[in-house]
């Protein structure tokens, strides 16, 4: 499938963190500080966790369930890019918030 196929090149385009580095990311203090959550766990940290999964799946056993939350990740990824604050945001929840989503935005 051709969107399926973007869909992939897309998500791996908005992902540039690793499987390890976003499973030991997760771990930390500051990612479970940030995001939404309507429960315990963010909406973001939650999300990660699925990256960490996505990433590990071979494309051939993806699900369109896989692909739906493969879209969202690019959708919120774009649009929290777009949003970017003013000065140094190394140490920023805007930055940790895109980390939970499996974008590190100081990641060249």
């Amino acid at each position: 499938m051709a969107d399926e196929k973007q869909t992939r090149k897309d998500f791996g385009e908005a992902v540039n963190m690793t499987a390890a580095k976003l499973e030991a990311w997760l771990e930390t203090d500051e990612s479970k500080e940030v995001g939404d959550r309507s429960s315990g766990e963010s909406t973001g940290h939650a999300s990660g966790r699925r990256i960490i999964d996505l990433l590990r799946t071979k494309n051939d056993d993806l699900t369109d369930s896989d692909h739906q939350h493969m879209r969202k990740v690019v959708g919120y990824v774009h649009r929290h890019l777009a949003q970017r604050p003013d000065g140094d945001v190394e140490d920023s929840r805007w930055r940790y918030s895109l980390m939970n989503w499996g974008h590190d935005p100081l990641k060249n």
